[in-house]
């Protein structure tokens, strides 16, 4: 299903070109809610019956559920993602009045529901940016990209010795290119699907041998948990692409040349080779920095001294960010099992004692929902709105538990690398 396929709809076709300057993306949106309408009538209806109801991207969050995301940069991308869906609904709102569609079609949450099929289920062709809806293709589940196929710290590392010669070789633009052409070479074999002219077929291509039964799972290519929640509605438990960004100083940016996205902490609690060499080189005095930098940008501490303050640095932060949230790991603990016990009650009785019991964050979210009162319960056991919220609170709050994990984990191996270094047992890295 392409907008190419969809648009050979006369009527379509005509109230489309009327509308150039719609994004080929909110064309195959209203293609979509178009098709929709044709109910028993559409060739597609096997497909679209079979399409999910519901969708927990970024843009169906309410004001609650993006609120408990916690972390600025995620309450950004949430706002970003609610703006961004009613601002291509408010620019697709004539073309679909000029359609006739039922009334039910033209609500946001029609507009979200179509608009999150795509983002969440097409699938890459070349000719149109958009994408296409490929039956039985998009069934596959998510698998990140195992290590035997990508190395963020052997990519961090190519880019920060290109960076580094870029600066001293005052020769930015071919550098850059170089750089791009190393990511979209890891870009292109992180995935296990693509569309292939010479049959004219969308093909997949498993990374293993699969046996009868086994789930098969294929790679859309790299994704940070924030990302995976804010496209496709869901998160991994262990995500190998996973990062978290502290707060850095604007003099670290300035004296040293790597992009900002690559100054991060890893899902595991590890500092990027990026972020250590930059602040190794911005913990260094002014005066050392330049004889200094080609050591510090291959990846090598610069002194014992230098390592123990880097690593305190990246404790204190981290803390620093750990302590302005509203809520602690074991808070946040607590909360995802109250959700799952709200969740897997089948009885008005069990419910109400539960919501009657509710504390702190869920009680909150049981007001702001209206389903405090004993009556609201049986609305709570029977409401599909209200179970999707409340699975969308549970996405924010796993979420905001796996960042500040990432962030526990790191302080973890800053402290022990500091005790290490202290004690003289051992050095992480050969140092000069």
């Amino acid at each position: 299903m392409t907008r190419e396929s969809l648009l050979k709809d006369e009527k379509l076709s005509v109230a489309v070109s009327r509308h150039p300057s719609l994004s080929s993306t909110q064309i195959l949106t209203v293609c979509l809610i178009y098709e929709m309408g044709k109910g028993k009538s559409s060739w597609w209806l096997p497909y679209l019956m079979h399409l999910p109801r519901c969708y927990d991207i970024f843009a169906t969050f309410g004001e609650f559920e993006k609120q408990a995301l916690q972390v600025s940069d995620a309450i950004w991308a949430a706002e970003r993602a609610i703006s961004k869906a009613r601002s291509e609904q408010n620019e697709a709102n004539q073309l679909m009045a000029e359609l006739n569609l039922k009334p039910q079609l033209l609500t946001f949450r029609a507009w979200c529901w179509a608009a999150a099929t795509i983002s969440s289920r097409t699938l890459h062709i070349p000719w149109d940016e958009a994408g296409c809806l490929c039956p039985v293709g998009d069934l596959f589940n998510y698998a990140a990209p195992g290590e035997e196929t990508f190395c963020s710290e052997e990519v961090d590392g190519r880019l920060c010795a290109s960076s580094f010669q870029a600066t001293s070789l005052l020769n930015g633009d071919r550098a850059h290119k170089s750089n791009v052409e190393v990511l979209d070479a890891h870009d292109l074999r992180l995935t296990d699907g693509a569309y292939e002219e010479d049959v004219a077929a969308y093909c997949f291509y498993a990374r293993q041998n699969y046996l009868k039964g086994e789930q098969v799972l294929l790679c859309y290519g790299t994704y940070t948990n924030l990302e995976l929640l804010e496209h496709y509605g869901f998160l991994l438990n262990e995500n190998p692409n996973d990062k978290v960004f502290i707060p850095l100083e604007p003099e670290i940016y300035s004296s040293c040349s790597w992009p900002k996205e690559l100054l991060y902490i890893h899902q595991n609690g590890k500092p990027s080779f990026s972020l250590l060499s930059a602040l190794r080189l911005w913990t260094t005095p002014p005066s050392k920095r330049r004889s200094l930098g080609q050591l510090a940008y291959s990846g090598s501490p610069l002194s014992t001294d230098n390592e123990i303050q880097v690593m305190k640095w990246i404790a204190k932060k981290c803390n620093l960010v750990l302590k302005n949230l509203p809520t602690s790991t074991e808070e946040d603990s607590l909360l995802l099992s109250s959700i799952n016990e709200i969740q897997d009650l089948h009885s008005v009785v069990e419910l109400e004692k539960a919501i009657s019991a509710s504390r702190g964050e869920i009680r909150s979210f049981l007001e702001a929902n209206k389903l405090q009162n004993v009556a609201s319960g049986n609305n709570l056991l029977l409401s599909s709105k209200a179970r999707r919220s409340m699975e969308r609170l549970k996405l924010a709050v796993q979420w905001r538990a796996r960042y500040k994990k990432i962030l526990l984990d790191c302080i973890f191996n800053c402290t022990e690398t500091i005790d290490s270094l202290t004690c003289g047992k051992y050095l992480p890295f050969k140092l000069a």
